[in-house]
């Protein structure tokens, strides 16, 4: 990440409107072209390969199961995991929305 001047690093109001602009997707296919547009091909990756993480260990794969399934690392497993178990409920929210929508 680069080293900004404090002054010129977004504020609360630039999180908000980001948030918004997120929020106003309306289907998997606009998420899709709103993301590939917004992030590079490694950003979006590391984020698939989170929510891969989320999702094996929803279903109960250990950390070392879900890295040699998948190649993602162990500590990055750990991060997800920290997060579900101790971060703001988005996972867990957006999982439980999935799951009760492919029931």
């Amino acid at each position: 990440m680069k080293n900004r001047n404090p002054q010129l690093k977004p504020g609360r109001r630039d999180y908000r409107r980001f948030y918004e602009a997120v929020a106003a997707v309306r289907s998997p296919d606009e998420c899709q072209h709103f993301l590939r547009d917004l992030c590079t091909p490694a950003e979006l990756e590391a984020m698939v390969d989170r929510w891969r993480a989320v999702e094996l260990l929803k279903s109960g794969y250990t950390y070392r199961e879900i890295s040699q399934r998948t190649g993602i690392s162990v500590t990055t497993v750990g991060r997800v995991a920290r997060h579900i178990d101790m971060g703001h409920g988005g996972y867990e929210t957006v999982y439980k929305r999935i799951r009760d929508k492919r029931k």
